[in-house]
């Protein structure tokens, strides 16, 4: 990639062809991608640049640049918010709160968004070729963590030439990188809504990514994460590792409620290992389409990076050290059936505020449907949101 930025370039958009992917998704589209030149320490000690940053934009900039709204992704999300996605031809994935008239109204705001470094839509990832050696980087590219997702992002603030936010919005792992990027840039943003996460990931959550990428490592055609030299894809690990994760995603009651112990289109047991019960197919369901979409290696690079991010370690245990430099003002969101990251993770996040006189508010929403409540159609969080956000707007 020739493409370089100038200053009579800066606002230019470069619409570059994506390097070689290890896995079978066949982008055939351009994808909106920023070569960042500036040098970014990583923290795991090495420094990297000349790295693309693939993103979509929705809505338009105004005059004074005062309507950004960076909205960060989780982890198996990707630049395209809303809409259809012109890779997967799927919709977007927050397309409930993303659009006209919306929580997030593209009439008003000019939304940004990153695909993740590490991941696999077009940024910086494992998938890409290591100019050094013309190979696919594959687990040869450098660990990465939150801090580094957020520091990597910056550059499209300073590309738009935005100063500061209106908002930068997030839920579970795109939650965390909200924190990380007021605590790493206090006077960038005018408010912060972190959803669903947490300040520290906990040793369950560790656990349930490490099952994950046990099962991708497990699959004899991971081959050390140099499948792609073979022509080949870990489908079966990978997928395993979506169905476990899945799991987490849902909530008890909500899984009772919508296949409780229902067979799949037979009237009575099979006495075999064929998916009997509903929940199965659909847990099976989930795993195929999701390896269809998504890198194996960068599962193992994005889930490692949450489980390294600890704020309150960044600030030696206080974690309202992490947010004193700043003014921006914080909208803290939580749901009743979240297990994965339970309301208690987020009301320390509000505790650690208050303790500095932040400007913060909190609410838990009701919801049955577990950790992916912020994805779905809940309109009482769809309307708590809206309302958070253009009121703050006006102010």
């Amino acid at each position: 990639m020739n493409c370089e930025r100038s200053k009579k370039t800066a606002k230019k958009v470069f619409f570059l062809p994506i390097q070689i992917l290890a896995f079978d998704m066949n982008i055939k589209e351009n994808i909106k991608t920023l070569i960042i030149k500036r040098p970014l320490k990583l923290d795991c000690g090495q420094i990297i640049n000349d790295y693309p940053l693939a993103y979509e934009t929705y809505g338009s900039l105004n005059e004074n640049k005062d309507n950004a709204i960076l909205v960060c992704h989780a982890l198996t999300g990707d630049q395209f918010i809303t809409g259809l996605n012109p890779v997967t031809k799927k919709e977007g994935w927050w397309s409930y709160a993303v659009g006209p008239n919306k929580s997030i109204d593209t009439n008003k705001y000019f939304v940004i968004c990153a695909n993740v470094i590490g991941g696999c839509m077009g940024s910086f990832g494992p998938s890409h070729i290591n100019q050094k050696t013309k190979k696919i980087y594959g687990t040869d590219f450098p660990v990465i963590t939150i801090n580094d997702i957020v520091n990597a992002q910056i550059n499209l603030l300073d590309h738009f030439e935005i100063k500061k936010l209106f908002s930068v919005v997030g839920g579970s792992m795109g939650g965390m990188q909200v924190l990380q990027f007021v605590s790493n840039f206090p006077e960038r943003t005018k408010t912060a809504v972190p959803i669903a996460c947490t300040s520290s990931h906990s040793a369950q959550n560790i656990a349930f990514n490490e099952l994950g990428r046990q099962a991708i490592t497990a699959d004899h055609n991971w081959i050390d994460g140099k499948y792609s030299s073979k022509n080949t894809v870990p489908d079966k690990g990978l997928a395993v590792a979506r169905m476990a994760a899945h799991i987490t995603y849902l909530s008890k009651k909500g899984l009772q409620e919508k296949f409780g112990r229902k067979l799949q289109e037979r009237d009575d047991l099979k006495f075999g290992f064929d998916a009997d019960f509903q929940i199965e197919s659909y847990l099976r369901y989930q795993g195929s389409v999701f390896v269809d979409r998504f890198d194996a290696n960068s599962y193992l690079y994005i889930t490692r990076a949450m489980d390294y991010f600890d704020l309150v370690k960044q600030f030696d245990g206080n974690l309202s050290n992490a947010f004193k430099d700043t003014k921006a003002k914080f909208f803290v969101i939580s749901f009743t059936s979240d297990w994965l990251y339970p309301t208690q993770e987020n009301k320390d996040i509000v505790i650690a505020l208050n303790a500095i006189g932040a400007n913060v508010g909190f609410v838990e929403i009701e919801s049955d449907k577990g950790h992916d409540s912020f994805l779905l159609d809940v309109p009482d969080f769809l309307e708590a949101l809206k309302n958070f956000l253009d009121k703050s707007y006006i102010e």
